[in-house]
């Protein structure tokens, strides 16, 4: 008979559990979302869980009434209150945009008129992330059915420490101390943007788009080089609002100073980095 001593049956115990363990299958999404919902677990773990598994969020329709289209990011996508807001925000815009189809459409048919589908194209996207906020911003491609379609901007920024929705403005003591922080240099930065473009802007205050725009009535994106600091931004700016539907849109980048830091509410201005 042979005998096998202690030692060489511990080792072949061992190898056996060793090679078991490595034949486990790692968790499913599913296994670990049960897991963190059983009585016990930490709070919110199933919710915190189901945020880290979710990816950017992009939700098309095309038919003969309608385009439509509205997507998001994956770190907009991974905070529940801010993906609720913006899965809300969709179906209002996707609502009202049918509601119209259908009126103009029911209008065009009893007056022999060609009906052409409405649109509405909208995308947010990342401009920064800082440990405090998440910038978004947005371009917007609407079509009503008139003799050109409309582009647009939106922004929004998510405070985190206070798990809230803010409008970059709202960062600011006001409209008009945001204005006179930056207006001087957004009307250089429009006139050096329309030089590019070959248009000499005409400053004249009685010609239609003579007058340099408002800053705070603008689209503002709020931006970070460095993922620390909101040290940088740009104001974007609808057409017809310096120039013709031709002219087209305009982007202006625009430096953080220090005046716009002193523009900044007191909680606020920690979180920004002046250029000097």
């Amino acid at each position: 008979m042979t005998m096998i001593s202690r030692s060489s049956a511990a080792l072949v115990l061992t190898g056996a559990l060793f090679a078991a363990g490595c034949s486990e299958k790692p968790q499913s999404p599913a296994e670990k979302m049960a897991a963190a919902s059983v009585p016990g677990a930490p709070p919110d773990g199933a919710k915190d869980l189901a945020a880290k598994e979710v990816t950017e969020s992009e939700v098309k329709l095309s038919n003969d009434l309608v385009e439509f289209a509205y997507a998001y990011p994956r770190e907009a996508a991974r905070i529940p209150d801010l993906a609720a807001w913006l899965d809300n925000d969709r179906e209002k815009q996707r609502e009202a945009l049918i509601k119209t189809a259908k009126r103009d459409k029911d209008d065009a048919e009893k007056n022999g008129f060609p009906y052409h589908p409405h649109s509405h194209l909208q995308t947010w996207k990342r401009v920064a992330s800082t440990p405090r906020f998440l910038s978004l911003s947005a371009e917007i491609d609407t079509y009503m059915g008139g003799a050109h379609g409309m582009h647009s901007f939106d922004s929004l920024v998510w405070d985190r420490n206070h798990a809230k929705r803010l409008k970059p403005l709202d960062l600011f003591e006001s409209g008009e101390a945001f204005d006179r922080a930056v207006n001087d240099d957004l009307c250089a930065g429009v006139e050096r943007a329309k030089a590019a473009k070959g248009i000499d802007w005409s400053r004249d205050p009685d010609s239609s788009f003579g007058q340099c725009p408002s800053a705070s009535a603008q689209t503002i994106w709020l931006g970070s080089t460095d993922g620390k600091y909101l040290d940088r931004m740009t104001i974007a700016i609808a057409p017809y609002e310096v120039g013709p539907y031709a002219e087209g849109s305009y982007t202006i980048n625009l430096p953080v100073t220090a005046a716009v830091v002193h523009a900044l509410k007191d909680e606020y201005q920690r979180d920004f980095l002046p250029i000097n």
